[in-house]
């Protein structure tokens, strides 16, 4: 069993067994929904998540629910009956172990940013720089 919350601790939540998939998203939808280059997404049956707390929705297109928390704004989940019937899609930024499910795959890569390709060639600090 996996836990996870949002920033302020308002919502938890706990997911049973193994996701579906662990991706990274960059579609538009994600990106503007979370104001960041790509999304952490690991879908998992609906009835294997238990959620405390009370997220607030968006319905970001005809099928999409975005599920996020009303006090410090943290993007939790994503449902979609129509693409993922029965399941759940929890943003795996917010999992309390990060290492859980490391992503296995980027999807929705033709809406990247155009930059995303080489992002992995910048310079890495641990810590940020001094100057």
């Amino acid at each position: 069993m996996v836990t996870g919350r949002c920033q302020c601790g308002a919502i938890h939540y706990a997911a049973e067994g193994e996701p579906v998939y662990s991706a990274l998203c960059h579609c538009s939808d994600c990106r503007m929904s979370a104001g960041a280059p790509m999304v952490g997404w690991a879908l998992f049956a609906h009835d294997k998540v238990t959620i405390e707390g009370d997220p607030v929705t968006y319905q970001s297109s005809d099928n999409a629910t975005r599920h996020f928390c009303g006090i410090c704004g943290t993007g939790l989940f994503y449902t979609n009956p129509t693409v993922f019937p029965g399941m759940i899609d929890i943003q795996s930024a917010t999992l309390d172990d990060q290492g859980a499910f490391p992503p296995a795959v980027h999807i929705q890569f033709a809406e990247a940013a155009p930059w995303m390709a080489a992002a992995h060639d910048l310079p890495r600090f641990d810590r940020y720089p001094a100057d």
